[in-house]
């Protein structure tokens, strides 16, 4: 009878939940529910032999971690591209159009909450895990802390495996009302919403999760193309259905200009919203066209981003100091009165260099007007000239280092100063900094106060001294804050970076014009770091949307006897210089060297497998025909592209042609 009692107890108290939380039409008064569920958690502490994972128990939280899993996603979480004005839409559309070869397209529009982006994986009707966006690539195992969050169903009629992505956020009177306690504790308070959501779903004790009453709105399927959805509007109905939380005010239009329009009205509405919102994201409705419209390097071609003008704020600007690069560069910077912009607190802005200062003509003691550019980096958008009163004092660009006192100087005409100093100890610090961040080596527990730190202490002068940080455990362990655990962290995590792909090592050495995607592209390019080192003039120019000053840049690098150097002692600590996967390319296969175009439908293969196919054959795979196509591979239903390759004399390929070429090398 107690286990009968206990499954039921366990769908009512979801059913209930699903009504309070997610349709806001609670059908039970709240002493009902607690009743309910605490008779549910004597009845399961009595019966341990039922436990389970997926029960609405859990949602109260009590399990404490020691640390995040990292958990690679099966599907790359990819971000969006942004659009601030009319007319970037009308170009996303114009493009879209071109891409697909249709002229008519139907568009998904949903608020952009305001948030932490998550990933949800759900096995034979039950959440198996949920992790944070992180880097795209890797997030963090946050599963605990998932199932306190009332919106999210632990328990789904859906037996098939299934991935969903969405954003959990705070409510702005949960926020209001956190803050107001934390104040009262005398605790540091919450810059905004998103940074308190964040904050919340990563505490390593679930039971504080819990007590932050967090939202969560899905708005996508990441494995669509394993069921028979045609459109993204029947996605939305279909996780609905489920019981996921859906904003309710994602619209379908026809064209673009309805789209524009929904943009308009939605920025007044947004204000009567109790979440934050920032923008609005616009999707191309028919899912079968997101293959042929495809994706770049970090983003998917058939969706963007409408961002909101930021918010706008006056302060006075109190002084402006200089910083120093990991490059050299030296920048002046705003120090401002503290201002509350877009949810947080600004005290400081870039002012970029000599010329953005005298063209704004901005002088110490100014009334100037900051905002965030794209709601993240505080910028100085003009001073207020009027409000001055002759006591502001002019700005004069440093003639010095403000760190080593060198003489600055400009290169080639550059608006910037930098220090060329090479033992300037900020442009050292900067450059570890970059080398064990994020998009490069990626080293956990080096942070930046970290590297700052152990610089200063002499543990730190080079990137080699990373991989000797080994023989310093001993003293690190007497350094405030650095146990056993913390120091074993860092050690794991930069034995762990020595196994990273070719891309990320090129990052991090900060090759001046060498970006995340052009090291990327630089990658599969060549495939080693030796090739790449060995490559002349010609290669180098021939690689997709390189030009002189890139070229030049690498040339450079690779004939300093010093970056060399550099590279044969990463090399003898063991850090891989090769293209993880892809090391082995066939320089004999059909596809090798070749620009390839995919369009239409294809049976045998995905378009993201085919894509790795090809390019682990050493292909570079791209979305448009152009003079420089060499092959397009024509699916059922190929569109404009067929007919442009036909013009240009392109080679065709049909799958089953496709098919026995790959079968031979």
């Amino acid at each position: 009878m107690s286990l009968q009692r206990i499954e039921k107890l366990r769908k009512l108290i979801e059913q209930y939940n699903y009504e309070y939380h997610t349709l806001d039409k609670p059908s039970v008064s709240d002493a009902e529910y607690d009743r309910l569920m605490n008779e549910l958690i004597s009845l399961e502490l009595a019966n341990p032999q039922i436990d389970s994972s997926t029960s609405p128990t859990q949602r109260v939280g009590g399990k404490v971690l020691d640390e995040f899993v990292k958990i690679t996603h099966k599907r790359p979480m990819l971000s969006l591209a942004n659009a601030f004005n009319e007319e970037e839409l009308i170009n996303f559309d114009e493009r879209v159009k071109e891409l697909s070869g249709i002229n008519s397209i139907e568009y998904v529009c949903e608020p952009k909450i305001d948030g932490l982006a998550v990933s949800l994986v759900y096995e034979n009707g039950k959440l198996s895990y949920g992790v944070t966006r992180g880097d795209g690539n890797v997030g963090e195992d946050i599963t605990n802390n998932i199932k306190t969050i009332k919106q999210i169903p632990i328990n789904v009629n859906e037996v098939k495996h299934f991935e969903v992505r969405g954003e959990v956020y705070m409510s702005r009177k949960t926020f209001s009302d956190l803050n107001r306690i934390r104040e009262l504790n005398k605790e540091e308070l919450f810059a905004n919403t998103r940074n308190a959501a964040a904050g919340s779903v990563r505490q390593l004790d679930s039971k504080v999760a819990a007590s932050r009453k967090l939202g969560s709105f899905i708005y996508n399927l990441a494995n669509f193309d394993e069921f028979k959805f045609e459109k993204h509007s029947d996605i939305l109905k279909y996780l609905e259905s489920l019981k996921f939380s859906i904003s309710p005010h994602y619209k379908v239009y026809n064209n673009i200009k309805e789209v524009i329009e929904y943009v308009k009205d939605f920025e007044s509405a947004r204000k009567k919203l109790d979440y934050d919102t920032d923008g609005v994201v616009i999707k191309v409705n028919n899912l079968k066209l997101y293959k042929e419209i495809g994706f770049t390097a970090k983003t998917p071609r058939w969706a963007i981003a409408y961002k909101f003008a930021p918010e706008e704020v006056v302060t006075k600007l109190l002084d402006i100091i200089f910083s120093v690069g990991r490059t050299g560069k030296v920048t002046p910077n705003a120090i401002l009165e503290p201002a509350l912009v877009s949810g947080s607190t600004v005290g400081r802005a870039t002012l970029h260099n000599e010329q953005f200062v005298i063209d704004k003509n901005i002088k110490i003691g100014d009334y100037v007007v900051i905002r965030k550019a794209g709601e993240v980096i505080p910028e100085v958008v003009r001073a207020i000239s009027e409000r001055r009163t002759g006591k502001e004092i002019d700005f004069v660009m440093a003639s010095n280092c403000p760190i080593c006192n060198s003489l600055l100087s400009q290169i080639n005409d550059e608006a910037a100063h930098y220090c060329l100093n090479p033992n300037c100890e900020k442009k050292n610090i900067e450059k570890l900094i970059h080398f064990a961040s994020r998009d490069a080596m990626n080293i956990d527990g080096l942070g930046d106060k970290i590297v700052e730190q152990f610089y200063n202490l002499g543990f730190l002068k080079s990137i080699i001294d990373i991989y000797r940080l080994k023989d310093y455990k001993e003293q690190l362990k007497k350094l405030e804050g650095f146990g056993d655990k913390s120091i074993n962290k860092l050690l794991n995590g930069i034995e762990a970076s020595k196994s990273n792909s070719l891309e990320r090592l090129l990052f991090g050495l900060g090759i001046d014009e060498i970006g995340v995607k052009s090291s990327k592209v630089l990658a599969k390019r060549f495939t080693s770091l030796e090739a790449l080192k060995s490559a002349q003039y010609d290669d180098l120019i021939r690689v997709k949307d390189f030009g002189e000053v890139m070229v030049k840049s690498l040339i450079d690098y690779f004939s300093d006897h010093k970056n060399i150097e550099l590279i044969n002692q990463l090399k003898s600590f063991g850090i891989n210089t090769l293209l993880v996967g892809t090391t082995d390319v066939d320089p004999n296969s059909y596809f090798y060297n070749k620009t390839v175009v995919i369009t239409g439908t294809l049976l045998t293969y995905g378009r993201n497998e085919l894509t790795a196919l090809l390019e682990g054959k050493g292909a570079s795979v791209t979305t448009s025909v152009t003079k420089s196509t060499n092959i397009l591979i024509a699916g059922a239903e190929a569109g404009s592209k067929l007919d442009k390759a036909n013009k240009l004399g392109i080679e065709i390929i049909n799958e089953d042609k496709l098919i026995e070429l790959l079968k031979l090398n």
